[in-house]
């Protein structure tokens, strides 16, 4: 069977700019994923290269042009379990994964989830996140956002984020509220700022300290569940966190992929944490694969298309 893929950068236009801690954009950039049999059926995928991770749109698109050399004789499944130990985890090899995936569910004729061995997923309620402003704009978007239970708010480690906090909280006392720090705080202050957060009522934070440079989250109880997301990348990673963390956050473009995300959710239950499953902005695309993983999680944070403008 003659196998084919085609690659691509695509970008998406962001509603608004969306700000974090390591730096701000407009637009989504992606890279999008087809692999066709020849016989009229495709695999898509997307993935989001994040430069956090040093990878870039170009570097995404090199690493899996010098994959399709690898692609002639295989079949799907042969391929994404050969892909594990071909290339390491991010976004390309996400978007490889996933494109296989779901060419195996189009000519199996069965449903993604069924190949995957978990429920069909229901609609989902997902986080919606409020980027990195003043106080009184991120209270006035938590307003706007009054038919999202929970919200997520980005800090910066820059002496607003308990007001920013506390204004969200006075806005929408009914709203459910987590935060990621995205690595900006600093180990003596994180014990501090973690209890004024736990006094707002925040049930979650995200990544206060630098991955690799985390293990004062040791030294002091956490009067809320913290999350390793940068800390985090594959179940690999899960015995240096004990102790440090109570929860993981499961990203595709960081587990390189569904396959090892369902190794990762299975693995991290197993070490005893909580369960997140987020996202980089994206499309819906590349969106629906977590969701297989979501259903089963305690915090759900999916919202990249409704970022998007269109």
């Amino acid at each position: 069977m003659a196998y084919t893929c085609t690659v691509w950068h695509d970008s998406y236009p962001l509603k608004q700019p969306f700000v974090i801690a390591h730096g701000s954009r407009t637009q989504a950039d992606v890279v999008r994923v087809r692999i066709s049999d020849g016989k009229g059926n495709e695999g898509n995928a997307e993935s989001v290269p994040y430069a956090r991770y040093k990878e870039s749109i170009e570097s995404v698109l090199a690493q899996i042009a010098a994959w399709q050399e690898s692609i002639v004789g295989s079949d799907p499944e042969q391929m994404r379990l050969a892909l594990q130990t071909q290339m390491p985890p991010g976004a390309a090899r996400n978007a490889i994964d996933c494109a296989l995936w779901d060419l195996r569910s189009k000519q199996a004729r069965r449903a993604l989830h069924a190949l995957a061995g978990v429920d069909q997923p229901p609609a989902l309620p997902t986080a919606f996140t409020l980027s990195i402003g003043a106080p009184e704009t991120v209270a006035r978007e938590a307003i706007e956002m009054a038919h999202m239970p929970l919200l997520k708010i980005k800090c910066a480690g820059d002496g607003q984020d308990v007001p920013r906090v506390a204004a969200i909280r006075q806005a929408r006392p009914d709203a459910d509220i987590i935060i990621d720090a995205n690595e900006s705080w600093g180990a003596n202050a994180a014990p501090d700022l973690c209890r004024q957060m736990a006094a707002l009522g925040v049930s979650m934070i995200e990544q206060p300290l630098p991955a690799g440079k985390d293990e004062a989250l040791r030294t002091f109880a956490h009067p809320v569940p913290i999350c390793a997301d940068e800390s985090c990348h594959t179940s690999q990673d899960l015995p240096s966190l004990k102790g440090k963390y109570d929860m993981v956050n499961i990203k595709l473009d960081k587990t390189g992929g569904l396959t090892e995300a369902l190794s990762l959710y299975n693995a991290a239950r197993e070490h005893g944490f909580q369960v997140m499953v987020g996202c980089m902005v994206a499309s819906e695309l590349g969106i629906a694969p977590a969701r297989l993983i979501a259903q089963y999680a305690d915090v759900i944070d999916l919202d990249g298309p409704l970022l998007l403008l269109n």
